[in-house]
Parts: C-alpha cells; structure tokens; sequence
C-alpha cells in the first residue's frame, strides 16, 4: 500500500493544488484499506471480489459506507481517489461500470496522469475550437475511459478496443454524439494499423461483400442440390458482374424464385416445374402489397403491379438458358440440371414497359426544364436566407435574443454552437440549416452543369480538377474528370466559368484552415460494399469534428428543402419535386436543343449506346429523330463501318477549338457548334455577338470613330461609304446599349413585329 502512496505523490499524479492532493491521498489510502480485507494478490482482484466491482449505482449508493468501516473519509475525497487509483493504473474500470458511474473530472484526471506527450501531440493535430466544443469534449472522454480499461496510453489504443467502445456505447442510453471522433483522432496519430475501418460511424450498417454461399443463404433455401447449383451459377457469374448486380440477381434467384416456390410447394426439388407451378408463380409475382400510414398511424395496403416484373421474369429465363449452354461445354456438371425454361421469349419483351417509362421521364423533363432557372435561383436565395440567419445568431452573444422577421429568438448559452430557440421553445440548429442550404445549392449547380450521376457528383475529388493546353493556341482549358461510375468508363468535362466557381467555392468551404489542405476522407461504395482509398472529395462536411462523406439521402433531403422554400408545383397543382438524376436529364435535353451532336452529347453523358442517351432526351422532336437515323443508315451504306465509333481526338478538338474561334476581341460569339460566320464577320454590326460589359470602352472608341469617319465622308462627299458606317454605328451603339441594360437591370424592348403590305 505505502508504494501506491508513494506513487501517488509523485508527478504526474501529484495535484498541482495542496488540498486537492490531501482528498486524493486520504481517499485512496481509504479505499486500498478497504480492499486490503478481499481476497486476491493485486488490487485488482481484490476491487474485483468486492461489491463495489458488481454495480456502480451500489457503489454511488454505499460506498461511503463500505469505505468508512476502514476509515473516516468523506464521500467527495473517496471519489477522488477512485480516480486517481484508476488514473495510476492501479484499479481497471470496465467500460459498463464508467458508463453507469457520473463523474466531471474523469476525464481531466486522466489527462493529467496519463501519456502527457501523446495527449500534447494530440492538441497539435485537433483544431483548439473543437478540443473544448461539446464533441470534443466527449471524444476526449471516450480516449480516457478506454485507457481506464485497457491500461497504458494513446499509442496502446488499437482498433478493437474502440470498436468494443463504440459498440458498449450504443448498447447505453448514455449520448453518443461525438462518440466516433475520438476514433479519427487515432488515425491522425497514426496508432491505427493501415487496415483497420475507416470510420466507426457506419461500422454496424457496413456488411462489405459476401461470398456466393452467404448470398443465397440469406434467403433459406431448403433443398440442399439446389442450394448448391444456384451457388455455383453465381460463382460462374461473378467475374463479369459488379457487386450490386450479383446482389440483385441473387436476391431474385432465391427470394423472389426459389424460396417462393419452397413456400408454396413444399418438397419442390427439380427445376422442371409443372406448368400450374410456373403460372402461379408469375402471377404472385405479377404484384406487391405497397404499405403506407396513415396521419392516424394506421396502416394502409395496397396491392399495386411489380415494376421489376420483367427484369425478375429475365434473370429466371437468363438462369434457365444459361445452364442449358452451359451443359453442352460440361455435360457432367450442368447436364443433370437442364430443364425446360419455365418463361417465355414474349413474356420478358420490355418494349412496353420501356414506352411507359420514357413516356413518363419525359413528361417529368417537360415539366422541370421550364422550371429549372427558377429552381437553381431559389437554391442560391435559400442559402443567402439560411447564411443570413447563421449571422444575424452569431452576431449576439450567448443567452442573448435577436429578431428575424417578426420572430424573436434566445441564442442558447453554449458558445461553441450556433443554436437557438424560437418563440415556442423549440431548439433550431442555424448551422446546420445553412449547411443544408449550401450542399442543397452546391449540388444543383453542379449537376445542372454537368451533367453526372449523384454518385459520380459525390465521388468528384479535388484531383479531378485537371487542365489541358490546347495544342494550337497553347491556351489552358480546365477540365473536371469524372470518375467511373456506372459503365466504368472515365471522362472528361470542360468547365464553364459558371461550373468553375461552384467548384472554387465548395473548395474553399471544406479545405482545412489550418493547413489550407482539402482533408482526406476514405468513403465506403454502397454498391460495391468496399472503401475507397482516401481522396480529397469535394462533397464532404464536418460531422462533429469528423469529416464525412455526403450521401445521396442527405443531398435529396436538402432538395426537398429547397422545394418547400420555394413552393413549386406542377401542372395537378403538385409539388415538383426535383430528384438529382433529373438534372442529367435536363442537362442532355438543352445540350442537344442548343445544336449539341447527339454523339459529342453522348461522350459527355458517358453513355456507350447513344440510344440511352436520346432516351434522356425529350424534347427532341420526334421526326427529326427518324430523319437522323435514316440518314445515318444510309451513310453507313455508303462509307466504311470504321466512321461509326466513339469521335476522335482530332473531332474532340475540332470541338474544343469551336469555342476557342467564338472568342473575340469585345466579347463572345454565340453561333452554333458546326455552323460558319454568316455576317462575314462584320462583329460589330452582327446580332449574334454577346458583348462583354469589360470591353465597354472599346465599343465607346469604335463607336466614336465611326462617327469621326462618318463626319469625314460627308465633308469629303463620299456618299457610298456613308450607308455602311451608318449600318455599324447602329450596332456599335445596340451593343453599348446592352450592356448598359445589364448593368442598370433594366429589360430591353424589342418592339412588336409588324406585317408589311406588297406593292
């Protein structure tokens, strides 16, 4: 006992205050004389085999009692040198007994007694805003409780004692907010082994791949030689499928097949089905029970037509012919389970369903491209709204009242957050309002420019950011990489000065402002059931002081927000909705509207058949469609089949270098891709220039000159000049005239047409 004593007195255990060290030292030699009558060889086992180990609630009930039958000490000196026993290593406290036992200076002890160095290489590493926010704090107090457990320092820590935390966390009630941040703050220190998870955030929801026997285990399949042969199918199948899709197929192999057919006919064990089994079958599947509540928190079923029919009635006939085929090349593996197909050619042709669904995606583009300016702008004046009450909070100091509109609201007394309660009490969180509201507009104006997938939007890292020089002029061009996605094909986009400063904007919200460096965030696939290598992605935030990766809920939510601010509905007086992949349609649409090639649209959709991308397409008119694909039959008759393949380099620059010959000298020339100078390139005179308000004083000087020239030919009697000076004045000035219109934000009259009579 004298030792642990001794120990106690010595730094770093030895409080800095005299009192403060006389509660510690009185309480642990109390507490050592109180266990010195248990059984055991260590202190730990005699803390062990006393009752105070059992439950904490017991110890906070009795255990002043227990400890005053081996001295007189009083109940605040006894906790504190439970404390510092814990803190010298001398008693190990269970996580479940720390999570039941309420102390404020658990966690400040331990950080005085514990591995000074690692926790000062800690604070150089965390932002000092985040160290004393509330989760920090309880990251700081998850790294003290597992040291109290585990023993030694931070460098000690390894992946399974916070996996076992994180898990003892969740099974509490205490709030785990904060409670996998301690986690990050391990990998930052490099304690972590390189293969340890990422993230503990989605560790109970993150399966990764299973193997084709857990697969089809999943779903109970009863007959053993089946099981086994849909194993083996999907192990064939597996090298040439991505995850997702092996998923998929073997969920309507089992679930949706087999398994049904065990349901319903027990004993089932031959792939020859009667036709009464086959029919019935079909027709269950034909349907589905769709379960809603009502406002009064009954449910509510419907049975409505299976959307998937068709591609489950494929994957059966596919799993069918696949072994037929298969047979002729192993008879003695795939013979005994030839069979004939239950499902007909006719019953899995999709044109209808296809029709359908082209049909309505097209009604949805219809009625959302129209929208689609005024949906961009409200995202924009939503967050201006949201960052304008995220001000107006944190101009006012804490516990104090400010007024938006003619609500008055109480910033609440936390100084780390940016909270505050309306007139009813309800707490609101501004910031993360104004979060909401930046991501909901980040991503609208990235997809609508773009055109990408939401999960190629959320996989866009800073490195895709890339510039080309282009060969001719030696002009830079930034391009943006898109990272393969859907059809694993990497592309390219050029940015426009709209896209370049979305992407300069969310660059600057998410880099680090301490080290001016983009975090690096390894993000789980969902589809492959894998994690990414870290990358710097663009679309992540700070979640309690960790860095997260978005996901494609969060970013939906967001655009609801937004569709409720702004109060859009559609044509049944619904609201209209925008979900993420409506913007790639709309994108594809105006592409091709604005005189875009089908097949330079479809290089930068990243489609490989360019029957997907004018399926994307709606507004395209329907006879023009057949026009062009008659033609293309018949130039195919004509010319060498070589001609017909993904464009060229020499084609995509021809491309690029269209928008390169539109640049002039006062401003922009905005005729089509394709298409020649049809003014013979009188700029000045022409409709089609778009002028840049920067070179207003150049259109000032020109239209000066021609009014000096236009002075000089009446002087001189030139009167066959005067006519065309007169034709260029008048454009010289049109165009100082629209630039002055922009600047002032008037519109312009255009006047009304009028009929002319013949002679």
């Amino acid at each position: 006992m004298e030792e642990v004593i001794t120990l106690l007195d010595r730094p770093p255990f030895r409080a800095e205050k005299q009192h403060t060290q006389w509660a510690r030292r009185s309480g642990a030699r109390a507490i050592l004389d109180w266990l010195a009558d248990f059984p055991g060889e260590s202190w730990q086992e005699r803390w062990e085999a006393s009752p105070a180990a059992q439950c904490p609630r017991r110890w906070a009930q009795q255990g002043h009692a227990w400890v005053g039958t081996a001295a007189p000490v009083r109940w605040s000196s006894i906790q504190a040198g439970l404390l510092i026993l814990a803190g010298a290593d001398v008693i190990r406290l269970p996580l479940t007994w720390q999570f039941g036992y309420r102390t404020t200076h658990l966690r400040s002890v331990v950080e005085q007694a514990r591995d000074r160095e690692g926790y000062a290489r800690l604070r150089e590493k965390v932002d000092p805003k985040r160290w004393t926010a509330v989760g920090g704090r309880r990251a700081r107090l998850a790294l003290a409780r597992i040291m109290l457990t585990k023993g030694g320092g931070l460098a000690d820590i390894t992946a399974g004692d916070a996996i076992q935390y994180s898990i003892e966390l969740r099974k509490s009630e205490i709030d785990n907010s904060g409670g996998t941040l301690f986690y990050s703050w391990l990998r930052d220190l490099g304690h972590l082994p390189s293969d340890a998870p990422a993230t503990l955030r989605f560790l109970d929801r993150v399966t990764g791949q299973l193997t084709c026997e857990q697969l089809v285990d999943r779903h109970g399949v009863a007959c053993a030689p089946i099981r086994r042969l849909l194993i083996d199918y999907l192990e064939e199948r597996r090298p040439k499928l991505d995850y997702s899709t092996l998923d998929n197929l073997a969920r309507a192999l089992t679930r949706n097949f087999w398994s049904d057919l065990e349901r319903h006919h027990p004993g089932i064990a031959s792939l020859d089905l009667p036709p009464g089994v086959a029919s019935a079958w079909k027709e269950r599947f034909r349907t589905r029970t769709q379960r809603r509540k009502r406002p009064d928190g009954t449910l509510e079923e419907t049975v409505v037509e299976r959307a998937d029919h068709a591609l489950l009635l494929m994957a059966v006939r596919a799993f069918y012919l696949d072994i037929a085929r298969w047979a002729a090349e192993e008879p003695a593996r795939w013979g005994p389970w030839v069979a004939p197909c239950p499902i007909k050619e006719a019953e899995t042709s999709n044109r209808k369903r296809i029709k359908r669904v082209k049909a309505r995606m097209d009604q949805r583009t219809r009625e959302r491209l129209p929208a689609l300016e005024a949906f961009a702008q409200a995202a924009a004046d939503h967050h201006r709204h949201q960052s304008a009450r995220l001000q107006a909070l944190l101009a006012v100091p804490p516990g104090a009242t400010f007024t938006l509109g003619d609500a008055v609201y109480t910033r609440t007394k936390n100084a780390t957050t940016a909270n505050a309660r309306d007139p009813h009490g309800a707490l609101l969180r501004f910031d993360l309002a104004e979060h909401r509201a930046f991501w909901a507009w980040a991503a609208v104006e990235f997809l609508r420019h773009t055109g990408a997938r939401i999960e190629e939007m959320l996989e866009t890292s800073h490195h895709a950011m890339i510039q080309y020089r282009l060969p001719t002029t030696g002009e830079i061009v930034p391009l943006l990489q898109i990272a393969p996605s859907k059809t694993d094909q990497e592309r390219v986009l050029l940015v426009s000065p709209e896209l370049a400063d979305v992407l300069a904007t969310i660059i600057r919200r998410v880099r680090d402002p301490r080290t001016g460096a983009i975090p690096l965030l390894a993000a789980y696939d969902y589809e492959e059931r894998t994690w990414n290598p870290p990358a710097p992605l663009l679309f992540q935030w700070d979640r309690g002081g960790e860095t997260s990766r978005m996901s494609g809920e969060f970013i939906r939510k967001a655009l609801a927000e937004v569709l409720a601010y702004i109060g859009l509905t559609d044509s049944t007086g619904q609201p209209l909705d925008f979900a993420p992949h409506d913007f790639r349609r709309l994108f594809i649409t105006d592409a091709i509207r604005s005189g875009l090639p089908p097949h330079i649209a479809q290089v930068i959709a990243g489609h490989t058949n360019i029957n997907t991308t004018m399926g994307y397409h709606a507004i395209y008119p329907t006879e023009t469609i057949e026009a062009h694909r008659a033609f293309i039959t018949r130039r195919r008759a004509l010319r060498p089949a070589e001609e017909y393949r993904t464009p060229t380099d020499a084609e995509w620059e021809d491309f690029l270098g269209h928008f390169e010959r539109r640049k002039l000298s006062v401003g922009t020339c905005a005729r089509a891709y394709g298409t020649a100078c049809i003014h013979e390139h009188a700029c000045v005179r022409c409709s089609l220039l778009r002028p840049d308000p920067a070179q207003r004083g150049r259109l000032v000087e020109i239209r000066d000159n021609l009014l000096d020239r236009i002075a000089e030919a009446e002087r001189e009697g030139w009167l066959g000049e005067i006519e065309g000076l007169q034709v260029s004045l008048a454009g010289a000035q049109s165009k100082i005239d629209q630039i002055n219109s922009a600047a002032s934000g008037r519109s312009v009259m255009l006047g009304l047409p009028t009929l002319r009579t013949s002679p």
